[in-house]
C-alpha cells in the first residue's frame, strides 16, 4: 500500500522531508501547502504532479494518510491539533515551545487513535544508535561526562537558539540516558540580535553526578556538530560532519595516559530516510515505540527550563 502525504510548509526543511517521503517505496507526496508563492513555485518544479494549495484546511479526510508539518515553529501546535483528529502527523522539531501544548497534542493523538511523530533526526542516525549500544553494553565502563557542540545554523526569528539547536542535544540525551536531568542551568547570549538569544551555554546534571555541557550557537564561521562521551575506559567522539568515520573511540591503555583509536563501521543511511521507514513500520504495526514513555513531554519540559 502507498500512503499519501501532505507537506505543510515548503521553506527550508519541508523540501528535505518531501524528498525523503517521495524516495520511499511506501509514500507519495500528494499535496504541498505553503502561503508563499515563491515556495509553491519551487514545489511545482520539484513535484509537478502534486497538488498545491495556500490553505491547509483544503485537505479533507480520506485524501491523505499522513500530514507533515514543516511550518514556522509558532504554528506547529495549531496545525498539528487541527489534523490529529483525521490523520497521523509528523511535526518538524520542536513540537511546540509550550509544555502545556505538547501535553494537549499527546492527549488528542491518543483520543483519536492517531500517531504523532516529531522529526528529531539524530534519533534515527547510525551514529547515535551505535552510541546507544555502547552505553547499554557497558564495554567502556561508566559514563562520566558528555560535551556537545552545535554551531552554525540559519538565524531564526520564531524561536531562540535553545529551541532550534538544543532540541537536538536534549532529544539525543533523553533517547540515550532514558531519564530527565535533576538540575538545569543556562546562559543565553544575544550576540547579533538584541531581541533573541543566538548563543547558549547549558549545563545539565543527571543522576550519579553525570554532567552534560552543551554549547549552541547560530553564529560561527564553520559548521560544528560534535559530541564527546567520556567513559571510564574510553572517550568517544561523534562528529556528524564526517563523511564516513563519524565515530572515533579513544580507548585508554593500562596506564591511562595514552589511547588506542578505533573507528567502527556504522549505518550511514540518511537519518530522514530512516525516519520515513520508521513511520511506515509504525503505521503498519499501529504503534510508536520510540515516542512512548512521554518522550515529547520530557524533551519539552527540559527545553522550557533551559530556554
Amino acid at each position: 500500500m502507498i500512503y499519501n502525504v501532505a507537506i505543510i510548509g515548503y521553506g527550508y526543511w519541508g523540501p528535505k522531508l518531501a524528498r525523503n517521503f517521495q524516495n520511499s517505496n511506501h509514500f507519495k507526496v500528494k499535496y504541498i501547502i505553503d502561503k508563499s508563492i515563491k515556495n509553491l513555485s519551487k514545489a511545482k518544479t520539484d513535484f509537478p504532479i502534486a497538488k498545491l494549495y495556500k490553505n491547509y484546511k483544503l485537505i479533507k479526510k480520506n485524501q491523505v494518510n499522513l500530514v507533515v508539518v514543516a511550518s514556522p515553529t509558532k504554528s506547529h501546535f495549531i496545525i498539528a491539533k487541527y489534523f490529529l483528529d483525521k490523520f497521523h502527523v509528523l511535526v518538524e522539531k520542536p513540537l511546540s515551545m509550550s509544555l502545556k501544548e505538547v501535553k494537549i497534542l499527546e492527549q488528542v493523538s491518543k483520543k483519536n487513535n492517531k500517531l504523532l511523530f516529531v522529526d528529531y533526526p539524530f534519533l534515527f542516525s547510525g551514529s547515535i544508535n551505535y552510541i546507544n549500544k555502547v552505553i547499554k553494553s557497558g564495554k567502556y565502563g561508566s559514563l562520566l561526562e558528555i560535551e556537545t557542540y552545535r554551531e552554525q545554523a540559519p538565524i531564526r526569528t520564531d524561536s531562540n537558539v535553545v529551541w532550534d539547536l538544543a532540541v537536538h542535544d536534549i532529544s539525543i540525551l533523553n533517547y540515550l540516558l532514558k531519564q530527565n536531568p535533576k538540575k538545569c542551568n543556562s546562559l543565553k547570549i544575544k550576540t547579533s540580535n538584541k531581541s533573541i538569544a543566538d548563543t547558549a551555554y547549558l549545563n545539565l546534571i543527571y543522576k550519579n553526578k553525570l554532567n552534560v555541557f552543551i554549547k549552541n550557537s547560530w553564529i560561527s564561521p564553520i559548521k560544528v556538530r560534535l559530541m564527546k562521551f567520556k567513559f571510564k575506559k574510553a572517550i568517544l567522539y561523534c562528529d556528524e560532519n564526517e563523511g564516513v568515520h563519524k565515530i572515533r573511540i579513544f580507548v585508554k591503555n593500562k596506564s591511562g595516559s595514552q589511547y588506542n583509536i578505533k573507528m567502527p563501521e556504522i549505518n550511514l543511511s540518511e537519518p530522514l530516510s530512516e525516519l520515513v521507514n520508521y513511520i511506515h513500520r509504525s503505521i503498519i504495526n499501529k504503534n510508536n515505540k520510540i515516542f512512548e514513555n512521554n518522550l515529547n513531554i520530557n524533551i519539552t519540559r527540559t527545553l522550557e527550563k533551559l530556554a
